[in-house]
């Protein structure tokens, strides 16, 4: 064999060799990439959960707030009735 041939031969087994690894490459990054998009949907998933109990719970706030607000309003609204009697006595 010449140097030329087994030159050749040692490319051939070279680039045998890169196709192999390539293939093995592109199969770890598919199984990798699938677990990966798995992990990601489960925390999606909770974190749609998470997001959907704190909009529950900060509703619920809000009608405690609405109820506080309108007590608090007719609280003041006596008050003030009350400053005007006093205000309107006393002229």
């Amino acid at each position: 064999m010449t140097d030329h041939t087994q030159g050749a031969i040692g490319l051939d087994e070279a680039v045998r060799r890169l196709d192999h690894a390539i293939a093995r490459l592109e199969v770890r990054m598919g199984a990798l990439s699938s677990q990966a998009e798995g992990a990601n949907g489960g925390l999606f998933d909770e974190d749609r959960a998470q997001l959907a109990a704190a909009l529950d719970a900060s509703r619920g706030r809000e009608r405690e707030l609405e109820v506080a607000g309108q007590a608090a309003s007719a609280a003041l609204g006596g008050a003030i009735a009350e400053l005007r009697t006093a205000l309107a006595e006393a002229e």
